[in-house]
């Protein structure tokens, strides 16, 4: 498959410094000349950045520290540095645009001591990373990577929850990277507490400023500190595992009962992950960001197989189906009917999640299921089957368990419980993407840390949670604020990539009437605001995480939510701003899908449908009901052509959205 088309323009530049202890301030500017590097090489390497003259970040220091006692980026001997200009289209494969501009502005440093230091400047953010030369295999022990701000800005903050406490940074190691948002000054950080990328900072002027990482493949995750409840983070990497077993509380992970000296382990000609300052003039211009997808690996190989679509899940709605003749559970009958639901609606997948197995031998099926019957059922229905699997049982045994369920008809595995994003644990995912891809096998990965580009390397990983999702109103009080958080994870979390955020609840909510209820869960927010996240949240592999009685009692939502695609041909951010809602439209093909949300906060909204060009539309149109405020779930259905002006007015009641589908309009000859 020819993942890019180029049409590029490379210009280069080479210099070199015979000097050994040269003091160097090179400049490099991002296409348009409004962001502005400038890498400054003395005793240290020291970066800078600017937007429009305004200084973003100030001086901050990068470096690595190997075992052998050499440090790169202190006492730096620059040998040569390279510019390059280069423009390019990629074609990309399952992603929310079907074609993405990729220009910059690169400089590569090149240093003695068996090392490189490369810089890009984009128009929409700035990215370096180190690059190895070294002939043999290496142990970085650290690596700093800072970003000091001018002034005590805001900023949107992830901590990560540990059940360890919050005494010491290593015993935050272990999390399943869901957090709602803090939003506080960067000096009301708490210093005892790590947090996961990516996270956002509030500068001068509206800017918006997110940081994370990409092209993560054998290299632990970054994640941030503040030590010193000042202006400046510190990047945090797990220091690798020494004393690794199997949890005695819970089988399905590892735990980690102690830590090398040292972060990584490194072969010849590594290359680093990239960390990433995406820079924004305002909150709508994030949504657009797609640095994270080019500053990764590139796929090789024919993913044409690869399937994209939604899927209809058992755990959520704890396999409570009505109106049927046989116990419902973890058995065949129940599976089939899910089987049955999913053909009769389009859709693509069923999800058998924890239960259909033993947790230790994921070869035994338990007896009340027939997996070889069921398999060859769903054939009949045009319905894949995909199986949940624990990390620690499958990762024991990747290449057989692949091979085995792939011969049997399964399409794919929902792998789940790594919560850790330590070298091995980073590595676990690229090596289960390629084992997954070699048979044909489609990868969600649940229980892990936030995308950063191996979707782009192996388009067979559909999604990764690494979010406050769904799932967690099953036993969160009214406390956990979902509805200011769905207005808030598009400008930050989902700038890495698709999230598994299972939506789709039947059973809605206002603040008033919201309570958690295990077996029989309910959102936060309307009816109509649940139809919205399939349009807003990016999601390859979206589930519909309720009930098949619930949603054949609710067909009309069913079969709106049944034809939203899951991969795009164009998006487009209409109107936002964090925290208190957005609108985005996206295309597949000739058909236009919008969605709202909007906080606690009742809205009305005019949208500018201009995008869509010349002549008329018909919009099928999902807005809040007149009481939604009061029922959440009331919505009402129009269908009504779009004005020539195509402006749309829209109200949305509390914690409510809305959707349209649009097409345009036939005329019989």
């Amino acid at each position: 498959m020819n993942m890019t088309k180029k049409i590029s323009t490379w210009i280069s530049i080479l210099f070199f410094s015979g000097s050994l202890f040269s003091q160097e301030n090179i400049k490099l500017k991002s296409p348009n000349e409004k962001l502005s590097i400038s890498v400054q090489i003395s005793d240290v390497v020291n970066y800078a950045l600017s937007f429009d003259d305004d200084i973003i970040v100030e001086n901050s220091q990068i470096s690595m520290k190997l075992a052998n006692g050499k440090h790169w980026g202190i006492k730096p001997r620059l040998r040569s540095k390279k510019m390059f200009y280069k423009n390019e289209k990629i074609s990309t494969c399952i992603y929310k645009k079907s074609e993405i501009q990729n220009e910059y502005n690169e400089l590569i440093l090149k240093f003695h001591d068996n090392y490189n230091l490369i810089f890009r400047a984009y128009n929409e953010g700035m990215a370096w990373r180190f690059e190895s030369e070294m002939k043999t295999d290496f142990i970085v022990n650290e690596e700093q990577a800072t970003f000091n701000f001018p002034r005590n800005f805001k900023a949107y903050i992830p901590y990560v929850k540990s059940s360890a406490g919050y005494e010491n940074l290593q015993g935050q190691l272990m999390t399943s990277f869901e957090s709602l948002y803090e939003y506080i000054h960067l000096s009301e950080w708490d210093d005892k507490r790590l947090a996961f990328a990516p996270i956002m900072v509030e500068c001068d002027k509206g800017r918006k400023v997110v940081i994370t990482e990409a092209d993560l493949i054998n290299y632990p995750g970054m994640y941030l500190h503040n030590k010193n409840k000042g202006k400046t983070l510190y990047g945090f990497f797990a220091p690798y595992p020494d004393v690794v077993q199997q949890n005695s509380k819970d089988i399905r992970e590892e735990i980690i009962l102690s830590r090398k000296n040292y972060i990584a382990k490194c072969s010849p000609n590594t290359c680093f992950p990239w960390r990433i300052i995406i820079v924004a003039k305002s909150d709508v211009e994030l949504l657009g960001n797609d640095m994270v997808y080019k500053l990764s690996t590139p796929a090789k190989g024919d993913f044409s197989w690869v399937k994209p679509g939604k899927v209809t899940w058992d755990w959520w709605n704890a396999l409570n189906l009505f109106g049927v003749d046989f116990k419902t559970g973890i058995n065949t009958d129940t599976y089939k009917y899910y089987i049955d639901f999913a053909s009769q609606n389009g859709l693509e997948y069923i999800i058998m999640d924890e239960g259909w197995s033993d947790l230790n031998n994921l070869y035994q099926v338990v007896p009340e299921i027939d997996l070889k019957n069921l398999i060859a059922y769903s054939a009949t229905k045009n319905v894949g089957i995909i199986l949940w699997l624990p990390y620690y049982g499958f990762a024991k045994d990747m290449e057989n368990i692949c091979k085995y369920y792939s011969e049997m008809g399964i399409k794919g595995f929902k792998i789940d419980f790594m919560n850790r994003d330590d070298q091995p644990m980073v590595y676990f995912h690229y090596q289960a993407a390629k084992i997954a891809a070699k048979y044909h096998l489609l990868v969600d990965f649940h229980g892990t840390y936030k995308p950063t580009g191996l979707q782009r390397t192996f388009p067979n990983v559909l999604n990764f949670e690494g979010v406050f999702g769904l799932e967690n109103m099953k036993w969160s009080g009214i406390e956990h604020d979902m509805v200011t958080y769905d207005v808030t994870l598009p400008f930050i979390r989902l700038l890495a990539g698709p999230a598994d955020y299972t939506p789709g609840a039947m059973c809605n909510a206002n603040k008033e009437n919201y309570r958690p209820v295990h077996s029989q869960p309910m959102s936060q927010g309307t009816r109509c605001r649940q139809l919205a996240q399939y349009i807003i949240f990016d999601s390859p592999l979206c589930m519909l995480a309720d009930s098949p009685s619930n949603y054949q009692k609710e067909q009309e939502c069913t079969q709106f939510i049944s034809r939203i695609p899951t991969v795009w041909d164009e998006t487009i951010a209409l109107e936002g701003k964090i925290a208190q809602y957005i609108a985005m439209a996206r295309r597949k093909d000739n058909v236009w899908y919008l969605g709202v949300m909007t906080n606690w906060n009742k809205r009305d909204l005019e949208l500018d449908l201009s995008f869509l060009g010349d002549g008329m539309y018909t919009a099928e149109v999902f807005c809040d009901g007149i009481n939604a405020d009061r029922v959440a779930s009331d919505y009402v259905r129009v269908v009504k052509d779009v004005s020539v002006e195509k402006k749309m007015k829209v109200t949305l009641m509390p914690g409510g959205g809305c959707v349209m589908r649009i097409e345009k309009k036939q005329y019989r000859k």
